[in-house]
């Protein structure tokens, strides 16, 4: 798959909240489709990250979804909450743009447990491939952004 032209897409759906850029989609790995797309959403519900949002998305949209064959793109490295609802879908392959050492870099709250980490420490159904640094210098700009309004 083109890992750049996904998290393209994750990153226009990112601009739909520049206070929590974090933006999320989900592809089919074997049609090349985009099956779902989520948006920081956590203002107001504070679990609503890009990733639950599209998992919760898909769920409702496509109850008899195959999770086995998607990929999840977002524009940062999935936090542990997000992390472990990939792992309970059975989502095998993540893509992320800005790391999670990034984020902190910036000042931004962060859970500081690497979504590898988790991954690896996983008993239920194996573990999730993960790619970083996909657009990462587009993504970063995004976060910096972020921190330039949390911190003025």
């Amino acid at each position: 798959m083109d890992h750049e032209l996904y998290m393209r897409r994750a990153l226009e759906v990112a601009h739909g909240n520049p206070d929590a850029p974090f933006g999320c989609i989900i592809a089919d790995r074997e049609t090349g489709d985009i099956v779902a797309e989520g948006l920081n959403d956590a203002e107001s519900i504070p679990i609503v990250h890009g990733e639950t949002d599209a998992i919760l998305r898909l769920g409702e949209s496509r109850p008899d979804v195959d999770w086995s064959r998607l990929v999840l793109y977002t524009t940062a490295e999935p936090c542990p909450m997000c992390s472990g609802a990939i792992l309970w879908c059975g989502i095998p392959h993540v893509v992320f743009g800005t790391s999670i050492e990034t984020l902190k870099r910036l000042g931004l709250p962060q859970i500081d447990l690497p979504a590898e980490e988790i991954a690896s420490r996983s008993t239920y159904l194996g573990r999730f491939e993960i790619a970083g640094g996909v657009l990462e210098g587009e993504c970063d700009a995004l976060f910096e952004e972020m921190a330039r309004r949390v911190s003025g």
